[in-house]
């Protein structure tokens, strides 16, 4: 690709992190928003056990993760041939009407069979982006571009979240959705303004992007994302009754502890991709090493507000380090299957985002207490590490195996 002017270079980043940060806002904002619609959708459920409406609610999030663990190895499967900013447009466009569609539904199960659809582009755009990104920054600086790339998202939980949020809470659930909706839409005008055009990979077939899961060091690496986001989860889902049972402060503080996660997430994204341009073996074991401590921090201060909001930046920053970590090692170990390797990577992180909720609350429901889910993240890092460590030493036999691998 030809050298490009360094201001249009930043302008076609930004255009990819505006897609992350509609991504951020899309996936998270339904959590803040669960009682208005179930009051909505659900009102007789509702007006009978608000408890039971909300957890009904709740399947729009699962139905939106499930969408992306199906979505991502299947279009970028099928897509790896075309032009990626082609690419990039089409999926910028599904984001935009999948939203709108959320938005619009009348009924409970069509606005969970439209967040479904809203969650399919998902990780193949996540997947692309990192791959432009890459080449946008050239050799060296490939997890800096994917960082960039991610840098939306974490943005989105420090401010787009919140504000988006509490527009829901004011004017309605929909009209968030219709923000966000508009968000897609400026991402599809920025990339088609600013984003080079980028070919696909001619001789990408379906049969040999799929042949990615016959590499060993290719399933290490999903499952260390997947572990280490799993344990991240596990404090993520169940910050609210942190902050109120056990560090004892009022409701009001929960958006300022999520804004304080969210601050670390995206100092935490950046180091972590300057981090990956080291060398991503060591760096996957430096974050387990920061998270594990961050972790142990946090269970042990939580009960004091300092200590709650120091160990929440930490938890968040080492976590949101391992991503573009992961992402870039992936890219790594997948040979020429680079597209749905960058892709499946979100269909790992999202399956242990519900695995991380899910641990959490069977251990809240033992009785072990609201820090329990803090010390099973802990927990977690272990077979984390195992994980990066096998895919490690995997890599390096197949490599003596092959001279000039």
């Amino acid at each position: 690709m030809t050298e490009l002017p360094v201001a249009r270079r930043r302008l076609a980043l930004l255009a990819l992190a505006i897609g992350g940060f509609g991504i951020g806002a899309t996936e998270f904002i339904a959590m803040g928003l669960l009682p208005e619609i179930a009051r909505e959708l659900l009102g007789p459920v509702y007006a009978a056990s608000p408890e039971e409406g909300i957890g009904q609610a709740g399947w729009m999030i699962s139905a939106y993760a499930a969408g992306v663990v199906v979505g991502a190895p299947t279009i970028a499967a099928f897509a790896a041939r075309l032009p990626r900013r082609r690419l990039l447009l089409a999926l910028a466009l599904a984001f935009t009407l999948g939203t709108l569609a959320s938005a619009l539904m009348p009924s409970f199960e069509l606005v969970v069979a439209a967040r479904f659809v809203a969650g399919l582009p998902h990780g193949a755009y996540f997947g692309v982006a990192a791959l432009v990104a890459a080449d946008l920054m050239g050799p060296g600086n490939r997890g800096r571009g994917v960082a960039f790339v991610l840098l939306g998202l974490t943005i989105a939980n420090v401010v787009g979240v919140p504000v988006i949020t509490l527009l829901g809470q004011n004017a309605g659930w929909r009209a968030s959705y219709l923000v966000v909706a508009g968000i897609f839409a400026l991402t599809f005008v920025a990339i088609l303004a600013f984003v080079p055009a980028q070919p696909g990979d001619p001789e990408a077939t379906f049969r040999r992007e799929l042949g990615v899961f016959a590499r060993i060091p290719v399933w290490f690496a999903l499952l260390t994302g997947a572990i280490g986001f799993g344990g991240f989860f596990a404090v993520y889902s169940y910050v609210a009754p942190l902050t109120t049972e056990v560090t004892g402060l009022d409701a009001a503080a929960v958006p300022f502890v999520l804004v304080a996660m969210g601050l670390g997430m995206t100092v935490g994204n950046l180091l972590g991709g300057r981090l990956a341009d080291g060398g991503t073996v060591r760096a996957m074991f430096v974050c387990f090493a920061v998270f594990a401590a961050s972790l142990t921090v946090l269970a042990l201060t939580a009960a004091s507000p300092v200590g709650l909001f120091a160990g929440i930046f930490l938890v968040g920053a080492s976590a949101a380090a391992l991503n573009p970590v992961v992402q870039t090692r992936l890219m790594d170990v997948a040979g020429d299957a680079q597209t749905i390797a960058a892709a499946v990577n979100h269909s790992a992180l999202n399956i242990g985002n519900s695995l991380g909720a899910f641990l959490g609350g069977v251990v809240i429901a033992a009785g072990l207490g609201y820090v329990a889910p803090t010390w099973l993240g802990l927990a977690m890092c272990v077979p984390g590490v195992l994980f990066a460590l096998a895919g490690a030493l995997t890599e390096r036999a197949v490599r003596a195996r092959t001279p000039g691998a």
